[in-house]
């Protein structure tokens, strides 16, 4: 018998429902023509009929398999009955990299997740996540891993329209949402928490939008593709410091004898994080100075190409093996390169901090690369890399420390004063600018 959730959110819309509300989608073939989606799609109904396995029977007698919300009649995958959402938003500047960063990311995860820290990581619907996974497969499984290819043919760049939105009919008008990629995430066998699996089943989802839906003025009832981030558990801010003009500066003068990557300058990126808090106050109808009580990981990309910009300060492992038999995260090493990172921005493009600070309470700052290695690039700057040469670089910090300090029981840490590790606490300091301003760098974090 399935333990059904009283409350349904859907993972396009964020409408809520009940579970007996749920539409089914048509099997037969002349059931096509749907009033939201198009002559093109199958009927969604609300069944009479069902047969012993409990699934739909449609008007034409065809056994029906997949659900649909009810409010946008998008497909929905069937874990979302019983399992509670987990929304992470991963937001930044247009050709920030964002796109290229969750393929390296969801592949570190299906491969790390089981093995290295005993959960489940793995798929809750084939179909939508297919524009992921080829992603996935155009960076680690290329056909020609040894020939240079450009970085926008590996994958190109995320549109407002097109295989990464969903266009709904309202009314008179058409409203594009955000494709969520969606994976089944649980304690496995000799993780401590295994126990609680019931309980700590999730249905994570991703949203990776075009960068230009988080410019100022792109948020509308026709395209209200970053709303998801209101629901988010925590959000992640994708920082390319080759796309301003001081850091690339800054690096020249640093590496004066290396060859600085060409990244067109897409605007000033702390506009995103301002523009992101201002939304998320009017969609939690909180006053418009207020700071979110979630936690925001600003993760610097791109470390391979302005690492030596530490000054040969080393950046140790964070992820290590525990006494628990699982991995865990390094809570010491984490803060002490949120703070070298912190004071490298600081100096360099302040602005992001400030509004990273003055956006949440719990502020982090990672450093990643998505690639692992710098592209080539040509006279015109177009930018081109080895598929086999990609080695992505601490991509599974920013999330595996979101998941950390915002949900218990997934993710052991090591204490600060070098005790046991522990699976159910937070990790780490958050940079929290009123302590900042009292004369203190960092607060802790209270569970």
């Amino acid at each position: 018998m399935l333990n059904l959730r009283d409350e349904i959110t859907c993972i396009y819309c964020w409408a809520r429902f009940a579970p007996e509300e749920v539409l089914w989608v048509s099997e037969h073939r002349d059931l096509l023509g749907d009033p939201l989606l198009g002559s093109e799609a199958q009927l969604r109904f609300l069944p009479t009929r069902f047969d012993v396995a409990g699934n739909a029977v449609d008007g034409r007698g065809e056994t029906c398999r997949d659900l649909a919300c009810p409010a946008c009649h998008l497909t929905v995958p069937r874990s979302l009955l019983v399992r509670q959402p987990y929304f992470v938003s991963i937001l930044g500047t247009p050709s920030c990299g964002k796109s290229f960063y969750l393929a390296a990311l969801a592949t570190k995860l299906r491969r790390s997740l089981p093995t290295r820290f005993r959960l489940s990581f793995s798929d809750a619907d084939l179909a939508t996540n297919l524009p992921l996974a080829r992603h996935e497969e155009q960076l680690f499984v290329n056909d020609a891993p040894d020939r240079p290819v450009a970085l926008a043919d590996l994958i190109p760049k995320t549109q407002l329209q097109g295989d990464s939105y969903f266009r709904v009919r309202s009314g008179e008008n058409v409203v594009s949402y955000p494709r969520g990629f969606s994976f089944l995430l649980e304690p496995l066998e000799r993780h401590p928490s295994f126990a609680l699996r019931e309980r700590l089943r999730r249905l994570l989802v991703f949203y990776d939008n075009a960068g230009e839906h988080f410019l100022p003025g792109q948020d509308s009832f026709h395209a209200p593709g970053t709303r998801h981030m209101a629901e988010s558990e925590f959000l992640l801010f994708l920082f390319d410091p080759t796309q301003d003009p001081r850091w690339h500066q800054a690096m020249r003068r640093a590496m004066p004898d290396v060859a600085m990557p060409s990244t067109r300058n897409s605007g000033r990126q702390e506009s995103v994080l301002r523009e992101a808090a201002n939304r998320i106050r009017r969609l939690l109808k909180i006053a418009e100075t207020a700071r979110i009580d979630r936690p925001l990981i600003v993760a610097v990309n791109k470390a391979d190409v302005w690492k030596p910009m530490l000054g040969g300060t080393q950046l140790e492992r964070v992820i290590f093996e525990t006494k628990l038999g699982i991995d865990g995260l390094n809570a010491a090493e984490i803060e002490r390169q949120s703070g070298l990172l912190r004071g490298l921005l600081e100096q360099h493009v302040p602005e992001v901090c400030l509004a990273a600070e003055s956006f949440s309470k719990r502020v982090y700052y990672v450093p990643v690369s998505a690639l692992g290695a710098a592209p080539t690039y040509d006279e015109q700057g177009r930018a081109s890399i080895r598929p086999a040469s990609i080695d992505p670089w601490n991509v599974m910090t920013p999330f595996l420390l979101g998941l950390n300090v915002s949900a218990n029981g997934y993710v052991a840490r090591f204490a600060d004063d070098g005790a046991a590790p522990v699976v159910n606490g937070r990790t780490g300091r958050a940079h929290d600018a009123a302590a900042d301003a009292a004369g203190r760098d960092s607060v802790e974090n209270h569970a």
